[in-house]
Parts: C-alpha cells; sequence; structure tokens
C-alpha cells in the first residue's frame, strides 16, 4: 500500500518559480540565459521559468527540451528499449549561459546524462541546474545551482510533481510503500 502525502500545493510551486527567477536573473543580470527543459518533469518548469524571465529581461527567453534517454548509463539494463523523445534546441549554446532544469534531483544520474547531451550542441560559456526539489542521495558529484525545495527522503521513497494544464504544478508528492516501511 501507498502513502501520498502532498507536501508543498501549487500556489507554493508559483512563489518557489518567482523566487528562483529573481535569483537566476540577480545573479546573472543582463547575461541572457537558454533554458533547457530536461523532458519530461524539467520541460512545464522551463516553460513557466521562460515567461517568468522573458518579464524581467523584457523579452522572449531561447527555451529548448532534452531527452536524455539514449545517455542514460543505465538503459542498456532495462527490460525494453527506452522511449526516446524529441531534443529541440533552437538557438546555438555556443558562449552562451545554459541554465538546465528539471524538477526532481536525486542521485544526479539524469543531469549527468543531459551534461552529456549538451555537449553536442556546443560549449556553453556556463551551465546552471535549476530544480524545484533536491531531495539529495546523490551518486554523482553533481549540484543544484537553484533549488526551490530541499526534501529529506529515504532513498526507496518517491518525489513527484504533479502539472496542470494552465501552470508549473498542481502540488509535490511524497509518496512512501508502507508495505516496505520498518516495523
Amino acid at each position: 500500500m501507498k502513502d501520498r502525502v502532498q507536501i508543498h500545493d501549487g500556489q507554493e510551486i508559483d512563489s518557489a518559480l518567482t523566487a528562483l527567477a529573481e535569483a537566476i536573473y540577480e545573479r546573472h543580470g543582463s547575461d541572457v540565459p537558454v533554458l533547457i527543459g530536461i523532458r519530461r518533469g524539467g520541460m512545464p518548469l522551463a516553460e513557466r521559468l521562460a515567461e517568468l524571465l522573458g518579464a524581467k529581461y523584457n523579452q522572449e527567453i531561447s527555451l529548448g527540451v532534452l531527452d536524455i534517454n539514449l545517455y542514460r548509463d543505465d538503459w542498456t539494463r532495462a527490460r525494453s528499449f527506452p522511449k526516446v523523445g524529441r531534443t529541440e534546441i533552437p538557438v546555438s549554446l555556443e558562449d552562451r549561459l545554459v541554465i538546465l532544469v528539471d524538477d526532481v534531483l536525486f542521485t544526479g544520474r539524469t543531469v549527468r546524462a543531459a551534461l552529456d547531451v549538451l555537449t553536442d550542441f556546443g560549449r556553453a560559456s556556463r551551465i546552471e541546474l535549476a530544480t524545484l526539489v533536491d531531495r539529495g542521495h546523490r551518486e554523482m558529484p553533481i549540484e543544484a545551482n537553484y533549488a526551490s525545495f530541499v526534501v529529506n527522503t529515504l532513498p526507496g521513497e518517491i518525489v513527484e510533481v504533479e502539472f496542470s494544464e494552465d501552470g508549473p504544478g498542481q502540488g509535490i508528492t511524497l509518496i512512501r510503500d508502507l508495505d516496505d516501511s520498518p516495523k
């Protein structure tokens, strides 16, 4: 049996993303970033950040999406072949500030794969990582430059970000398997 506990609601997510955009803008001033969302969870967040940053910079923010499935270090162990989506990066990354966006940072393996993909598109001047949730348990030396929420979890727990049609999220849910909990 699964125990689902909402730990942050949509309003908290909106406030956190506004603060995240402000932190990026304050750190970089006139250096306008390219936002790259990691396919699935990172894309809605990157889209919302692009809107917020576009208002601050008074211009449209370049936005792309990465699919990291073929760059994962575990795809050959999977039972079936990975479902590969498109990677779309509409501008050159050469000498550009790139903000890589994902919803949850866990082991660091997804980000490592994303960095491998990005190098195929040129040499950015700087790559930073923005995440909505940092849940720890790193297996790689990767750290977010911007993390809205730090959630302490056990390795077997799941952090799920639920997205809505008109915004970045409805909530962040912590999922525990009650059958695996210590007795």
